[in-house]
């Protein structure tokens, strides 16, 4: 009896040493980060952003992979069904998580076939308008919309995009209506709002900050918690007296289901280090960009909360994607 416990003991002891010595194994080869949109933008930068510091502190190359294309669901469905061992990630962008599944169908994937790593970044937004529209706060936006209900124009991305859906939102909780304009991208929308063909953007402070420092639109809110040192005389729309409104488009990894533990404690510790560090301060502040570092647990509330909104606002405003 006594031999016998002699070796389970042993053995107990190996298992734990292997265990041990495979949770610090990790990663023992290189990672992808799948980027679920074409190079350029907030969201390959920020995955580029992340994939660069994160090899600094995984030792191991953390490469990019731009599978974009069918608003991100291309990417998300590639991750979906990636072997849950760690090394293939997502670069999961708000707009695409929080409301693809209430977009699509059929998007080929659902937010649970995903476990979160960690929150990086966030961009915040500003409500930009043209010059003639009578309004220079918030307030006499919102009093303007309400006398003039339907007269005015906004542009977006894209049907179902950032801008739409938070547009809806505002609109829902300012009780105004307005006319949406979906563009390809942010540049085609700009350009017709400088003609003032169309009238409101939220809209990314860098797209917009040298046409609102020049006079040519109107900054009248960031829609952010704090506000945009590139436009520092911008309130943010709790100082404005909308602090229900915020709209952020935030940058976060995820992995595939099933991710072992200790893989996804490693990668949520990789990537607070290397938010953390001044060098991806600077270059994230360079690209428009806020760090925002959140654990998995709070990013998951994040997600829960979010969802909700997107949802009710997709199915209340009966958007669909063109």
């Amino acid at each position: 009896m006594k031999s016998l416990m002699v070796v389970l003991t042993g053995f107990l002891c190996l298992l734990t040493a292997g265990l041990q010595a495979h949770a610090q194994s990790f990663p023992s080869k290189p990672i992808t980060v799948v980027v679920p949109a074409p190079p350029g933008g907030v969201v390959d930068a920020s995955g580029r952003l992340l994939a660069e510091a994160m090899a600094r502190q995984l030792g191991q190359p953390v490469v990019v992979d731009n599978r974009g294309g069918a608003s991100g669901n291309i990417g998300y469905s590639h991750v979906a069904r990636s072997a849950a061992d760690g090394y293939t990630l997502l670069t999961s962008y708000s707009a695409f998580h929080l409301g693809n599944p209430s977009l699509f169908p059929k998007p080929g994937w659902a937010q649970t076939d995903f476990v979160p790593v960690a929150m990086a970044v966030v961009a915040t937004n500003v409500i930009a308008v043209h010059p003639s529209i009578p309004a220079n706060t918030l307030s006499e936006l919102i009093a303007y919309l309400k006398s003039n209900p339907d007269k005015v124009s906004y542009a977006s991305q894209g049907s179902g995009s950032l801008a739409h859906v938070g547009t809806e939102i505002f609109k829902s909780q300012t009780s105004t209506n307005m006319l949406h304009v979906p563009y390809r991208g942010s540049g085609p929308a700009i350009q017709d709002m400088l003609a003032g063909q169309v009238q409101l953007f939220i809209t990314t402070p860098p797209s917009v900050m040298q046409h609102i420092q020049a006079g040519k639109l109107k900054g009248i809110a960031v829609t952010g918690k704090t506000r945009h040192p590139g436009l520092p005389q911008v309130p943010t729309t709790a100082e404005a007296g909308l602090p229900a409104f915020e709209l952020e488009g935030w940058v976060a990894l995820f992995a595939p289901t099933g991710t072992p533990a200790e893989a996804l404690n490693r990668l949520t510790a990789a990537v607070k280090a290397s938010v953390e560090t001044p060098e991806v301060v600077a270059k994230a502040k360079a690209a428009g960009l806020e760090i925002r570092f959140l654990a998995a647990p709070a990013l998951q509330e994040v997600v829960r909360a979010e969802t909700a909104g997107w949802a009710k606002t997709i199915k209340g405003a009966n958007i669909v994607v063109q």
